[in-house]
């Protein structure tokens, strides 16, 4: 953090802050400085002080109004801390408050350390990161990239990484860490910890499958540590839908690598089940949605395959390297000789397979990703069989499910349920599709607005769907 043999500092306070060759406002310009530039102090004249920024590696002068003088000794350290506890929830703040935690660090004396610093430093370096996520606006903001690089002057460690086109800023994680390491740590504190260090959106894109399944059982496990009791609300239920996130995405990698996924996915879903929605503020009701939507997309994994009864089936079998051919067949057309049959890099839920009464139709379920479950819709005409492929949405893939929910009579009709996040806010519809071009011919944001919802939509699927919680 701060440098040992700087034991009279400044910490610049203001943004745009200038530092001057000389003590004087029309002398010129040596440096901008931004909240959280640590300065060292060699003298003062009149209302300036004279310091060198050894980050800059530039001498000059500032305005002492501009800044806070500090002499790191252990006086002092109770006052830091409680700068810290003010700036740690202020949002635009966050760099200002991490030099203030790291001046804290130098002057306390190492036997009253606790995990409050830690806890501070790791929540204002999250929350500049998720600033710096944050769509960017037509005019750059110079605060943000200057606050950045402030912060790094203490060894904070903030990744980007390229998400559709978009930049995905995170914080490593380093102060969470050692405040997991702490016996002292509170559970509040253990909690923050983990989540802050287990977030989806910030495991790298190009991690290969296997060191991803390693990752996020690495995740799972941080995540069961946390203390199941002394928790504040908000807290718990927070770390109930990261479990059920993490879950989901373990299970997912266990039916690739040909591992039973349902204890995996049965985890998942009851880590949701566990969520208080009552407790949750409008941000973490972002998190729930997000959990859900996880946790749809793979809830085929907590079933076991059966036979259908049905006039329609499918079978499964090995393609290519990495590939799954589905066969759809009948009484009189065997996975030998199917009605049909495709191929696919995604995992199929053989479980999720739903023929009308006619036998002129089946819906499957198909998953590319973990995140990203489709509908496969095979289909009877007068020219054969075909299978047409739904997707959750209209968008790239990101984070969505579509799933069958019923046949109406006549089998004219499907009944689907969808949801998808698209520009970071979550869609979820209920749609009654036209089998002759499954396009919807009705829809609504709750079953209950359909009637035909009310009147056949499927048991099974009701008892087992997130999309009615």
């Amino acid at each position: 953090m701060l440098t040992a043999t700087l034991t009279t500092l400044a910490i610049v306070t203001q943004d745009q802050a200038s530092l001057r060759a000389a003590a004087r406002d029309s002398s010129t310009q040596q440096a901008v400085l931004w909240q959280g530039d640590v300065l060292e102090i060699r003298g003062q004249r009149g209302d300036y002080l004279q310091v060198y920024d050894h980050r800059r590696e530039r001498a000059g002068y500032v305005r002492a109004v501009q800044v806070r003088r500090l002499t790191l000794t252990a006086n002092e350290a109770p006052e830091l801390l409680t700068v810290v506890r003010f700036l740690r929830d202020a949002p635009g703040s966050e760099a200002l408050g991490i030099s203030y935690a790291a001046a804290y660090l130098k002057a306390a004396p190492a036997e009253s350390l606790s995990a409050e610093p830690f806890d501070a430093i790791g929540s204002m370096a999250e929350r500049l990161a998720q600033r710096a996520s944050a769509p960017k606006p037509k005019v750059a903001d110079p605060a943000l990239a200057a606050h950045l690089e402030v912060v790094a002057q203490f060894g904070l460690r903030i990744k980007s990484f390229d998400r559709g086109g978009r930049t995905q800023a995170c914080y490593d994680g380093e102060m969470y860490r050692r405040v997991l390491a702490m016996d002292t740590a509170s559970p509040d504190q253990r909690a923050r910890a983990a989540l802050g260090i287990t977030r989806h959106e910030c495991v790298d894109p190009g991690v290969g499958p296997s060191d991803r399944y390693q990752l996020d059982l690495w995740r799972a496990t941080v995540l069961d540590r946390v203390p199941a009791t002394g928790l504040d609300p908000l807290l718990a239920s927070r770390v109930h839908a990261r479990r059920a996130g993490v879950w989901s995405s373990v299970a997912f990698e266990q039916a690739r690598r040909g591992d039973p996924p349902q204890a995996s996915a049965q985890r998942a879903m009851q880590e949701l089940s566990t969520v208080n929605v009552g407790e949750l503020g409008d941000d973490a009701l972002g998190e729930y949605s997000d959990a859900a939507v996880r946790v749809g997309a793979v809830r085929w994994a907590a079933e076991f395959a059966t036979h259908g009864s049905g006039k329609l089936a499918v079978a499964t079998a090995p393609g290519a390297p990495g590939e799954t051919c589905v066969s759809l067949t009948d009484t009189k057309h065997a996975a030998e000789n199917p009605l049909l049959r495709r191929c696919t890099y995604g995992t199929v839920w053989a479980a999720s397979a739903r023929a009308n009464s006619a036998g002129t139709a089946l819906a499957l379920a198909v998953q590319p990703l973990d995140t990203w479950r489709e509908l496969w819709v095979f289909r009877k005409s007068d020219k054969g069989w075909t299978v047409d492929v739904l997707p959750p949405g209209t968008s790239g893939p990101d984070l969505g499910y579509i799933e069958f929910a019923g046949w109406t009579p006549g089998s004219k009709r499907m009944l689907v349920a969808r949801e998808v996040r698209v520009d970071g806010r979550f869609r979820r519809r209920f749609e009654v599709l036209r089998m002759d071009t499954l396009q919807a011919d009705k829809q609504a944001a709750t079953p209950e607005l359909l009637t035909d919802f009310a009147r056949w939509e499927d048991a099974t699927w009701k008892h087992q769907t997130v999309a009615l919680r």
